[in-house]
């Protein structure tokens, strides 16, 4: 009795299987249906990416929560997208934060959109390297005097700026939270 249950029941289990799995005719037609039931997927707020730099290369990253009243003003003014302040971010311990250099003047390569807004920031340690972490101190570089002005794609070119004395760094004391949504080699 129970042999002739077997294959009925294989069959079941591949159906079953073949509509939950990525690449599934079934699961490319409902995902959400399946996940949030009759929810209108299109009501649901969405964060807007941001170009960056990590390891040389192009990162979208998003800005999430942010330590600094202005700074979140700036952010959300900027994107068009609330940034929610949350000032126990700045109270983070140092392990558990990672670097982003953002360019207070400098090249503007996708045209001014509004002030700290030249070249895409640059981030050390992305996703999948040891030190990544979404949490990052703002750190707020400046082209000095007499400097020539160029886009940095790395953190590795950023310190090199530094030590030549073709930037200046200032730490605000501001932490953001910046995830990742590409980054070398990855994304979500």
């Amino acid at each position: 009795m129970k042999a002739r249950f077997i294959p009925l029941a294989v069959a079941l289990i591949a159906a079953v299987l073949s509509a939950s799995l990525p690449g599934s005719l079934a699961a490319q037609e409902q995902p959400m249906k399946m996940m949030m039931g009759d929810m209108d997927m299109s009501a649901i707020p969405r964060i807007p990416p941001v170009a960056g730099y990590a390891a040389g290369e192009r990162i979208f990253f998003v800005h999430t929560e942010v330590s600094d009243p202005e700074i979140g003003r700036i952010m959300t003014e900027m994107m068009d997208s609330p940034v929610p302040v949350v000032p126990v971010l700045a109270k983070a311990p140092e392990e558990m934060l990672a670097t982003v250099y953002v360019f207070a003047n400098g090249l503007q390569p996708d045209g001014p959109h509004g002030p700290l807004d030249y070249q895409p920031d640059v981030f050390d340690h992305p996703p999948g390297t040891t030190g990544y972490t979404p949490l990052r101190k703002i750190v707020i570089v400046t082209w000095r005097d007499g400097a020539t002005a160029r886009i940095l794609e790395s953190a590795a070119e950023v310190t090199a700026a530094l030590q030549a004395g073709d930037l200046a760094a200032e730490e605000p004391g501001v932490v953001a939270n910046m995830p990742f949504v590409t980054w070398p080699g990855g994304q979500r």
